[in-house]
Protein backbone atom coordinates (compact mmCIF):
# COMPACT_ATOMS: atom_id res chain seq x y z
CA UNK A 1 0.00 0.00 0.00
CA UNK A 2 1.21 3.47 -0.88
CA UNK A 3 0.28 4.75 2.53
CA UNK A 4 2.83 2.56 4.31
CA UNK A 5 5.76 3.89 2.31
CA UNK A 6 7.38 7.16 3.39
CA UNK A 7 6.04 10.04 1.33
CA UNK A 8 8.47 12.43 -0.35
CA UNK A 9 7.78 15.66 -2.28
CA UNK A 10 10.25 16.40 -5.05
CA UNK A 11 10.58 19.36 -7.35
CA UNK A 12 12.39 19.39 -10.70
CA UNK A 13 14.51 22.49 -11.22
CA UNK A 14 17.00 23.74 -13.76
CA UNK A 15 17.48 26.00 -16.75
CA UNK A 16 14.72 26.35 -19.32
CA UNK A 17 14.91 23.71 -22.12
CA UNK A 18 17.27 21.45 -20.20
CA UNK A 19 14.60 18.75 -20.20
CA UNK A 20 12.67 18.92 -16.92
CA UNK A 21 9.26 18.04 -18.43
CA UNK A 22 10.73 15.36 -20.66
CA UNK A 23 12.46 13.79 -17.64
CA UNK A 24 9.22 13.80 -15.62
CA UNK A 25 7.28 12.41 -18.60
CA UNK A 26 9.84 9.64 -19.06
CA UNK A 27 9.73 8.76 -15.34
CA UNK A 28 5.94 8.50 -15.42
CA UNK A 29 5.89 6.56 -18.69
CA UNK A 30 8.55 4.04 -17.68
CA UNK A 31 6.90 3.47 -14.29
CA UNK A 32 3.48 3.05 -16.02
CA UNK A 33 2.03 6.09 -14.27
CA UNK A 34 0.63 7.93 -17.25
CA UNK A 35 -3.18 7.65 -17.19
CA UNK A 36 -4.55 5.10 -19.62
CA UNK A 37 -6.71 7.66 -21.47
CA UNK A 38 -3.67 9.78 -22.31
CA UNK A 39 -1.75 6.79 -23.63
CA UNK A 40 -4.84 5.92 -25.73
CA UNK A 41 -4.84 9.45 -27.16
CA UNK A 42 -1.22 8.94 -28.19
CA UNK A 43 -2.07 5.67 -29.87
CA UNK A 44 -4.91 7.30 -31.76
CA UNK A 45 -2.49 9.96 -32.98
CA UNK A 46 0.02 7.29 -33.90
CA UNK A 47 2.58 8.78 -31.52
CA UNK A 48 4.91 5.84 -30.98
CA UNK A 49 8.43 5.10 -29.93
CA UNK A 50 10.98 7.77 -30.75
CA UNK A 51 8.52 10.64 -31.29
CA UNK A 52 6.94 10.24 -27.88
CA UNK A 53 6.56 13.81 -26.67
CA UNK A 54 6.92 13.62 -22.92
CA UNK A 55 6.56 17.33 -22.43
CA UNK A 56 3.22 16.96 -24.22
CA UNK A 57 2.19 14.41 -21.60
CA UNK A 58 2.86 16.93 -18.86
CA UNK A 59 0.83 19.58 -20.69
CA UNK A 60 -2.09 17.17 -21.10
CA UNK A 61 -1.99 16.20 -17.43
CA UNK A 62 -2.04 19.89 -16.53
CA UNK A 63 -5.01 20.58 -18.82
CA UNK A 64 -6.93 17.64 -17.39
CA UNK A 65 -6.31 18.90 -13.89
CA UNK A 66 -7.39 22.43 -14.71
CA UNK A 67 -10.70 21.09 -15.95
CA UNK A 68 -11.45 19.24 -12.73
CA UNK A 69 -11.47 22.10 -10.26
CA UNK A 70 -10.43 20.49 -7.03
CA UNK A 71 -9.19 22.07 -3.84
CA UNK A 72 -6.00 20.03 -3.90
CA UNK A 73 -3.02 21.73 -5.48
CA UNK A 74 -2.61 19.29 -8.32
CA UNK A 75 0.52 17.19 -8.25
CA UNK A 76 1.70 14.09 -10.04
CA UNK A 77 2.28 10.97 -7.95
CA UNK A 78 4.16 7.72 -8.49
CA UNK A 79 5.80 4.99 -6.46
CA UNK A 80 9.30 3.58 -6.22
CA UNK A 81 10.01 0.35 -4.31
CA UNK A 82 10.46 2.19 -1.00
CA UNK A 83 8.92 5.64 -1.51
CA UNK A 84 5.63 7.21 -2.43
CA UNK A 85 6.66 10.29 -4.45
CA UNK A 86 4.79 13.44 -5.36
CA UNK A 87 6.30 15.49 -8.17
CA UNK A 88 5.55 19.12 -7.56
CA UNK A 89 4.98 20.73 -10.90
CA UNK A 90 7.43 23.53 -11.41
CA UNK A 91 6.02 25.17 -14.50
CA UNK A 92 7.56 28.36 -15.87
CA UNK A 93 10.54 29.62 -13.95
CA UNK A 94 8.64 32.60 -12.53
CA UNK A 95 5.70 30.51 -11.38
CA UNK A 96 8.11 28.03 -9.87
CA UNK A 97 9.84 30.65 -7.78
CA UNK A 98 6.53 32.01 -6.61
CA UNK A 99 5.06 28.56 -5.90
CA UNK A 100 8.13 27.38 -4.07
CA UNK A 101 8.02 30.36 -1.79
CA UNK A 102 4.30 30.69 -1.39
CA UNK A 103 4.08 27.17 -0.04
CA UNK A 104 2.12 25.76 -2.97
CA UNK A 105 5.00 23.37 -2.71
CA UNK A 106 7.27 22.45 0.12
CA UNK A 107 9.72 20.08 -1.47
CA UNK A 108 11.76 17.58 0.54
CA UNK A 109 14.20 17.19 -2.32
CA UNK A 110 15.06 18.67 -5.69
CA UNK A 111 16.21 17.12 -8.96
CA UNK A 112 18.46 19.60 -10.72
CA UNK A 113 18.38 18.92 -14.48
CA UNK A 114 21.41 20.21 -16.40
CA UNK A 115 21.90 19.65 -20.14
CA UNK A 116 25.19 18.00 -21.08
CA UNK A 117 25.20 20.24 -24.17
CA UNK A 118 25.06 23.54 -22.23
CA UNK A 119 26.37 22.89 -18.72
CA UNK A 120 25.61 25.30 -15.88
CA UNK A 121 23.50 28.27 -17.08
CA UNK A 122 22.19 31.37 -15.22
CA UNK A 123 18.91 29.71 -14.23
CA UNK A 124 20.76 26.59 -13.10
CA UNK A 125 22.53 28.79 -10.56
CA UNK A 126 19.41 30.70 -9.62
CA UNK A 127 17.38 27.54 -9.03
CA UNK A 128 20.17 25.95 -6.99
CA UNK A 129 20.50 29.09 -4.82
CA UNK A 130 16.76 29.13 -4.35
CA UNK A 131 16.55 25.47 -3.42
CA UNK A 132 19.13 26.16 -0.72
CA UNK A 133 17.46 29.32 0.57
CA UNK A 134 14.11 27.54 0.63
CA UNK A 135 15.45 24.85 2.90
CA UNK A 136 15.68 21.96 0.42
CA UNK A 137 18.49 19.92 1.91
CA UNK A 138 18.58 16.97 -0.47
CA UNK A 139 19.50 17.38 -4.12
CA UNK A 140 19.94 14.95 -7.02
CA UNK A 141 21.68 16.06 -10.23
CA UNK A 142 20.58 14.66 -13.59
CA UNK A 143 22.91 15.53 -16.46
CA UNK A 144 20.49 15.19 -19.36
CA UNK A 145 20.81 15.01 -23.16
CA UNK A 146 23.70 12.54 -22.98
CA UNK A 147 22.47 11.20 -26.34
CA UNK A 148 23.37 14.59 -27.87
CA UNK A 149 27.01 14.28 -26.78
CA UNK A 150 27.24 10.62 -27.92
CA UNK A 151 27.23 9.38 -24.30
CA UNK A 152 30.74 10.74 -23.94
CA UNK A 153 32.26 10.39 -20.48
CA UNK A 154 34.48 13.48 -20.91
CA UNK A 155 31.47 15.68 -21.73
CA UNK A 156 29.73 14.32 -18.61
CA UNK A 157 32.76 14.87 -16.36
CA UNK A 158 33.11 18.45 -17.56
CA UNK A 159 29.52 19.39 -16.67
CA UNK A 160 29.66 17.33 -13.47
CA UNK A 161 32.66 19.39 -12.30
CA UNK A 162 30.76 22.66 -12.95
CA UNK A 163 27.70 21.47 -11.03
CA UNK A 164 29.74 20.10 -8.13
CA UNK A 165 31.54 23.41 -7.78
CA UNK A 166 28.23 25.31 -7.69
CA UNK A 167 26.49 22.98 -5.22
CA UNK A 168 29.45 22.64 -2.87
CA UNK A 169 29.71 26.42 -2.73
CA UNK A 170 26.09 26.41 -1.56
CA UNK A 171 26.87 23.87 1.14
CA UNK A 172 25.40 20.74 -0.47
CA UNK A 173 27.28 17.54 0.31
CA UNK A 174 26.90 13.94 -0.93
CA UNK A 175 24.63 14.27 -3.94
CA UNK A 176 24.42 11.81 -6.83
CA UNK A 177 25.27 13.12 -10.32
CA UNK A 178 23.59 10.89 -12.90
CA UNK A 179 24.14 10.93 -16.69
CA UNK A 180 20.74 10.48 -18.37
CA UNK A 181 18.94 10.82 -21.66
CA UNK A 182 15.29 11.51 -20.85
CA UNK A 183 14.44 11.35 -24.55
CA UNK A 184 15.96 7.89 -25.06
CA UNK A 185 15.23 6.66 -21.53
CA UNK A 186 18.85 6.07 -20.49
CA UNK A 187 19.40 5.82 -16.71
CA UNK A 188 15.99 7.32 -15.87
CA UNK A 189 14.17 4.14 -14.88
CA UNK A 190 16.13 1.63 -16.93
CA UNK A 191 19.88 1.30 -16.61
CA UNK A 192 21.65 2.34 -19.80
CA UNK A 193 24.01 0.04 -21.68
CA UNK A 194 25.38 3.03 -23.62
CA UNK A 195 27.38 4.37 -20.65
CA UNK A 196 29.33 1.39 -19.32
CA UNK A 197 31.70 3.89 -17.66
CA UNK A 198 28.95 4.95 -15.21
CA UNK A 199 28.18 2.64 -12.29
CA UNK A 200 26.07 4.83 -9.99
CA UNK A 201 22.30 4.76 -9.44
CA UNK A 202 19.64 5.45 -12.08
CA UNK A 203 17.41 8.46 -11.44
CA UNK A 204 14.62 6.32 -10.00
CA UNK A 205 17.09 4.52 -7.71
CA UNK A 206 18.33 7.88 -6.43
CA UNK A 207 14.72 9.01 -5.84
CA UNK A 208 14.09 5.76 -3.98
CA UNK A 209 16.89 6.70 -1.55
CA UNK A 210 15.71 10.22 -0.68
CA UNK A 211 15.45 10.57 3.10
CA UNK A 212 11.76 10.41 4.04
CA UNK A 213 10.08 13.66 4.96
CA UNK A 214 10.62 14.84 8.54
CA UNK A 215 7.81 14.45 11.07
CA UNK A 216 4.88 16.78 10.41
CA UNK A 217 5.06 20.02 12.43
CA UNK A 218 1.89 19.22 14.41
CA UNK A 219 3.42 20.58 17.63
CA UNK A 220 3.76 24.10 16.22
CA UNK A 221 0.99 26.72 16.35
CA UNK A 222 -1.75 26.37 13.71
CA UNK A 223 -1.06 28.31 10.51
CA UNK A 224 -3.19 28.05 7.35
CA UNK A 225 -2.30 30.59 4.63
CA UNK A 226 -5.48 31.23 2.64
CA UNK A 227 -5.32 30.53 -1.11
CA UNK A 228 -8.93 31.35 -2.01
CA UNK A 229 -12.25 32.14 -0.39
CA UNK A 230 -15.46 30.62 -1.75
CA UNK A 231 -19.09 31.20 -0.91
CA UNK A 232 -20.85 27.86 -1.17
CA UNK A 233 -24.63 27.52 -1.18
CA UNK A 234 -25.96 25.83 1.92
CA UNK A 235 -22.53 25.94 3.61
CA UNK A 236 -21.46 29.59 3.73
CA UNK A 237 -17.97 31.07 3.53
CA UNK A 238 -15.29 28.45 2.80
CA UNK A 239 -11.65 29.55 2.98
CA UNK A 240 -9.30 27.18 1.15
CA UNK A 241 -5.65 26.66 2.02
CA UNK A 242 -2.95 24.26 3.01
CA UNK A 243 -2.29 23.52 6.66
CA UNK A 244 1.38 24.43 7.09
CA UNK A 245 1.76 23.81 10.83
CA UNK A 246 -0.41 22.67 13.74
CA UNK A 247 -3.71 20.78 13.66
CA UNK A 248 -7.16 22.13 12.80
CA UNK A 249 -10.19 20.39 14.35
CA UNK A 250 -13.91 20.85 13.86
CA UNK A 251 -15.11 23.02 16.77
CA UNK A 252 -11.85 25.04 17.02
CA UNK A 253 -12.08 28.82 17.19
CA UNK A 254 -9.81 30.42 14.59
CA UNK A 255 -8.78 34.00 13.86
CA UNK A 256 -7.65 35.46 10.52
CA UNK A 257 -4.72 37.88 10.27
CA UNK A 258 -3.96 40.51 9.12
CA UNK A 259 -7.73 40.81 8.41
CA UNK A 260 -8.43 41.33 12.13
CA UNK A 261 -5.76 44.05 12.33
CA UNK A 262 -7.02 45.80 9.20
CA UNK A 263 -10.70 45.76 10.22
CA UNK A 264 -9.81 46.71 13.84
CA UNK A 265 -11.98 43.84 15.09
CA UNK A 266 -11.33 40.13 15.41
CA UNK A 267 -12.29 38.26 12.24
CA UNK A 268 -12.83 34.94 13.95
CA UNK A 269 -15.29 32.13 14.44
CA UNK A 270 -15.87 28.46 15.12
CA UNK A 271 -14.88 25.85 12.53
CA UNK A 272 -18.12 24.10 11.53
CA UNK A 273 -16.71 21.70 8.94
CA UNK A 274 -13.49 20.70 7.15
CA UNK A 275 -13.20 18.90 3.84
CA UNK A 276 -10.39 17.59 1.66
CA UNK A 277 -10.89 16.07 -1.82
CA UNK A 278 -14.65 16.50 -1.18
CA UNK A 279 -14.49 14.21 1.88
CA UNK A 280 -15.44 15.56 5.32
CA UNK A 281 -12.69 15.50 7.96
CA UNK A 282 -12.77 15.92 11.71
CA UNK A 283 -9.19 17.18 11.77
CA UNK A 284 -6.58 18.39 9.29
CA UNK A 285 -2.80 18.07 9.50
CA UNK A 286 0.23 19.81 7.93
CA UNK A 287 0.32 19.20 4.18
CA UNK A 288 -3.45 18.84 3.89
CA UNK A 289 -5.09 21.09 1.29
CA UNK A 290 -8.49 21.81 2.79
CA UNK A 291 -11.63 23.88 2.59
CA UNK A 292 -13.15 24.79 5.96
CA UNK A 293 -16.30 26.64 6.96
CA UNK A 294 -16.07 29.18 9.78
CA UNK A 295 -19.22 30.41 11.51
CA UNK A 296 -19.57 34.19 11.55
CA UNK A 297 -16.90 35.00 8.95
CA UNK A 298 -18.16 36.61 5.73
CA UNK A 299 -16.70 36.15 2.24
CA UNK A 300 -15.57 39.79 2.18
CA UNK A 301 -13.92 39.66 5.61
CA UNK A 302 -10.96 37.60 4.40
CA UNK A 303 -8.92 37.14 1.25
CA UNK A 304 -5.97 35.31 -0.25
CA UNK A 305 -2.84 36.04 1.78
CA UNK A 306 -4.60 36.05 5.14
CA UNK A 307 -3.52 33.34 7.59
CA UNK A 308 -5.76 31.39 9.95
CA UNK A 309 -4.53 30.42 13.41
CA UNK A 310 -5.98 29.61 16.81
CA UNK A 311 -7.14 32.60 18.86
CA UNK A 312 -4.78 31.64 21.74
CA UNK A 313 -1.73 31.77 19.42
CA UNK A 314 -2.64 34.03 16.48
CA UNK A 315 -0.48 34.54 13.39
CA UNK A 316 2.19 37.26 13.74
CA UNK A 317 1.28 40.52 12.02
CA UNK A 318 3.91 42.97 10.78
CA UNK A 319 2.39 46.43 10.19
CA UNK A 320 3.84 49.35 8.22
CA UNK A 321 5.16 50.84 11.48
CA UNK A 322 6.96 47.56 12.27
CA UNK A 323 10.06 46.14 10.59
CA UNK A 324 11.68 42.73 10.29
CA UNK A 325 15.26 41.61 9.98
CA UNK A 326 15.97 39.12 7.19
CA UNK A 327 18.80 37.29 5.54
CA UNK A 328 18.55 37.51 1.77
CA UNK A 329 20.45 36.41 -1.28
CA UNK A 330 20.29 38.73 -4.30
CA UNK A 331 19.56 36.51 -7.27
CA UNK A 332 19.06 38.86 -10.12
CA UNK A 333 19.13 42.65 -9.96
CA UNK A 334 20.11 44.75 -13.00
CA UNK A 335 22.07 47.31 -10.92
CA UNK A 336 22.29 47.36 -7.15
CA UNK A 337 19.99 47.46 -4.13
CA UNK A 338 20.43 50.43 -1.81
CA UNK A 339 18.58 51.71 1.27
CA UNK A 340 15.18 53.01 0.27
CA UNK A 341 14.86 50.53 -2.64
CA UNK A 342 11.12 50.41 -3.09
CA UNK A 343 8.65 49.07 -3.98
CA UNK A 344 9.67 45.54 -4.78
CA UNK A 345 6.99 43.00 -3.89
CA UNK A 346 7.59 40.44 -1.19
CA UNK A 347 5.96 37.03 -1.77
CA UNK A 348 5.57 34.82 1.30
CA UNK A 349 3.18 31.84 1.66
CA UNK A 350 0.10 33.14 -0.24
CA UNK A 351 0.59 36.87 0.34
CA UNK A 352 2.16 39.62 -1.75
CA UNK A 353 3.07 42.94 -0.15
CA UNK A 354 5.34 45.75 -1.36
CA UNK A 355 8.28 46.37 1.00
CA UNK A 356 10.93 49.00 1.52
CA UNK A 357 14.59 48.32 2.26
CA UNK A 358 15.16 50.30 5.46
CA UNK A 359 18.72 49.25 6.27
CA UNK A 360 21.52 47.13 4.85
CA UNK A 361 23.14 45.78 8.01
CA UNK A 362 25.80 43.44 6.66
CA UNK A 363 27.10 41.66 3.60
CA UNK A 364 27.84 37.94 4.13
CA UNK A 365 30.03 35.33 2.53
CA UNK A 366 27.38 33.08 0.90
CA UNK A 367 29.45 29.97 1.61
CA UNK A 368 30.18 30.50 5.30
CA UNK A 369 27.58 33.05 6.39
CA UNK A 370 30.37 35.18 7.96
CA UNK A 371 30.08 38.98 7.80
CA UNK A 372 32.41 40.44 5.16
CA UNK A 373 31.20 44.07 5.34
CA UNK A 374 29.16 46.03 7.91
CA UNK A 375 26.53 48.54 6.67
CA UNK A 376 27.37 48.19 2.98
CA UNK A 377 26.34 51.06 0.68
CA UNK A 378 24.70 48.62 -1.74
CA UNK A 379 24.24 44.92 -2.50
CA UNK A 380 24.17 43.35 -5.95
CA UNK A 381 23.50 40.05 -7.76
CA UNK A 382 25.20 37.15 -5.98
CA UNK A 383 25.48 38.94 -2.63
CA UNK A 384 24.09 37.54 0.58
CA UNK A 385 23.09 40.11 3.20
CA UNK A 386 21.28 40.91 6.43
CA UNK A 387 18.69 43.63 5.84
CA UNK A 388 15.83 45.43 7.60
CA UNK A 389 12.57 45.48 5.64
CA UNK A 390 9.36 47.43 6.23
CA UNK A 391 6.05 46.32 4.67
CA UNK A 392 3.81 48.97 3.08
CA UNK A 393 0.73 47.27 4.54
CA UNK A 394 -0.03 44.75 7.27
CA UNK A 395 0.99 41.17 6.54
CA UNK A 396 1.60 37.88 8.33
CA UNK A 397 5.16 36.62 8.45
CA UNK A 398 6.98 34.51 11.05
CA UNK A 399 10.62 34.10 12.11
CA UNK A 400 12.06 31.16 10.16
CA UNK A 401 13.39 29.51 13.34
CA UNK A 402 9.87 29.40 14.82
CA UNK A 403 7.71 28.62 11.79
CA UNK A 404 9.95 28.03 8.74
CA UNK A 405 6.93 27.48 6.48
CA UNK A 406 5.92 31.14 6.96
CA UNK A 407 9.41 32.56 7.37
CA UNK A 408 10.70 32.24 3.80
CA UNK A 409 10.03 34.74 1.06
CA UNK A 410 10.95 35.97 -2.41
CA UNK A 411 11.32 39.56 -3.52
CA UNK A 412 10.15 40.25 -7.04
CA UNK A 413 10.43 43.35 -9.20
CA UNK A 414 10.37 44.07 -12.94
CA UNK A 415 8.89 40.65 -13.64
CA UNK A 416 11.69 38.67 -12.05
CA UNK A 417 12.82 37.31 -8.73
CA UNK A 418 15.29 39.81 -7.37
CA UNK A 419 16.05 38.06 -4.08
CA UNK A 420 15.03 35.21 -1.82
CA UNK A 421 15.33 35.21 1.91
CA UNK A 422 14.20 34.27 5.38
CA UNK A 423 12.97 36.20 8.40
CA UNK A 424 15.38 36.33 11.33
CA UNK A 425 13.33 38.45 13.75
CA UNK A 426 10.47 40.93 13.92
CA UNK A 427 10.74 44.38 15.50
CA UNK A 428 7.36 45.67 16.66
CA UNK A 429 6.88 49.40 17.02
CA UNK A 430 5.35 50.24 20.38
Amino acid sequence: MAKEKPHVNIVFIGHVDHGKSTTIGRLLFDTANIPENIIKKFEEMGEKGKSFKFAWVMDRLKEERERGITIDVAHTKFETPHRYITIIDAPGHRDFVKNMITGASQADAAVLVVAATDGVMPQTKEHAFLARTLGINHIIVAINKMDMVNYDQKAFEKVKAQVEKLLKMLGYKDFPVIPISAWEGDNVVKKSDKMPWYNGPTLIEALDQIPPEPPKPTDKPLRIPIQDVYSIKGVGTVPVGRVETGVLRVGDVVIFEPASTIFHKPIQGEVKSIEMHHEPLQEAYPGDNIGFNVRGVGKNDIKRGDVAGHTNNPPTVVRPKDTFKAQIIVLNHPTAITVGYTPPVLHAHTTQVAVRFEQLLAKLDPRTGNVVEENPQFIKTGDSAIVILRPTKAMVIEPVKEIPQLGRFAIRDMGQTVAAGMVISIQKAE
